[in-house]
């Protein structure tokens, strides 16, 4: 049994230690600062909680002392401090951000490390860059690469279209920072919430911009070799034009704390959710310009004793999917380790990867 620590006791966090529990391969400890996050966790055998402010000089290191991996799930600007901790604990490391600058400071604390540092392990980025870079490599020579990604509720039922199903300090996060993306072959920067367009996908209509951190580190991996590449996030139609009021007009993307009250104090959580997956990779393969794609829908669901939404299913799944195969050396013990590096058809048959098998219906439509 392998002791591991999960960092953030929010929606996502409680239930990465729920499933990791659960198996009876690991022992788990849910670190958070709130002893209020607790409260409310049903928390199955196997995981003990832990109130602790990490960013308390010493205190995270020593909660690792002898752990075999930590595990982020805490907001986006504390990344940096947990991996830092888990390179002095000499402990794996294992992270969902989706923020640019944070896996920068990941990759340079990784070099020359004796343990492993696997960021961005969820939906977008994670599990979209193994995706793509499966389609891509069935190419003899690539030409585009399109990913698009949602999670939205089943039933919209406001202005935005939209409900809180995922950490509030990522979703403002992605909506302000510049994106990534390769255009004529060229690594440039984009900004967010623009290059709107509209598709539809099983009979509903989507819209899909730009945001940040959703490609990981595939702008770096396929530079070169790909003409263009970006992605975006899916949203229902309306709710791109009364982000970029709120962020642009009203100035809110200077004012992230009022926005962040506003969302949690007006948008309802739901449990009925829905999380889109849709990448679409084209290229010549034998001298022919061919197209794949790969379309996927995860509801919500009973896991366990437990009913979780799609996006705790899908990034929970991902990172604990990805921590299985550290430990039973499929991924290498050491080092800086992309997701891209990760073989669709190993993680789709891991026993967390499996969350994502496909519908046969989406499938035929999309082949």
């Amino acid at each position: 049994m392998k002791d591991i620590v999960v960092v953030g006791a929010g929606k996502i966090g409680s239930t990465i230690a729920a499933m990791l529990a659960e198996t009876g391969d690991y022992r788990v400890t849910l670190v958070d600062r709130a002893a209020g996050q607790f409260a409310a966790l049903d928390l199955p055998a196997g995981v003990a909680a832990l109130e602790l402010d990490i960013t308390a000089e010493g205190k995270l290191e020593e909660a690792l002392a002898g752990k075999f991996a930590v595990l982020s799930a805490a907001p986006f600007h504390l990344t940096t401090r947990i991996a830092e901790a888990a390179a002095a604990a000499g402990v794996h490391y294992l992270d969902l951000t989706e923020d640019v600058a944070s896996t920068r400071r990941v990759k340079e604390l990784a070099k020359g490390a004796k343990t492993a540092f696997i960021p961005q392990c969820g939906l977008a980025p994670g599990f979209i860059s193994i995706v793509a870079a499966d389609l891509a490599s069935r190419f003899d020579e690539l030409d585009s690469v399109r990913m698009r990604v949602g999670a939205l509720p089943q039933y919209p039922s406001n202005a935005l279209n939209y409900n809180l199903t995922w950490s509030t300090d990522g979703v403002i996060n992605e909506y302000c920072e510049p994106c990534e993306a390769i255009v004529e072959g060229e690594l440039i920067e984009v900004p967010p919430l623009e290059e709107r367009e509209e598709f539809s996908l099983d009979g509903v209509t989507y819209e899909a911009f730009n945001t940040s951190g959703g490609l990981g580190t595939l702008c770096e991996t396929l530079k070169g070799k790909v003409r263009t590449l970006n992605y975006r996030t899916i949203r229902y139609p309306g709710h791109a034009a009364i982000m970029k009021a709120l962020l642009n007009d009203l100035g809110l993307r200077h004012r992230r704390d009022v926005l962040k009250d506003i969302f949690e104090s007006a948008l309802p959580v739901t449990m009925q959710d829905v999380v889109i997956i849709f990448v679409t990779v084209s290229g010549r393969r034998n001298g022919r310009l061919m197209q794949e794609t790969y379309a996927n829908k995860v509801y919500s669901r009973r896991v366990g004793s437990n009913v979780r939404s799609a996006i705790q299913i899908t990034t929970a799944s991902g990172i604990c999917a990805v921590l299985d195969m550290l430990a039973d050396g499929t991924l290498p013990a050491k080092g800086f380790v992309r997701q891209e590096e990760i073989a669709l058809e190993t993680f789709l048959a891991n026993r967390f990867g499996h969350a994502y098998a496909q519908d046969e219906g989406l499938n035929r439509l999309a082949s």
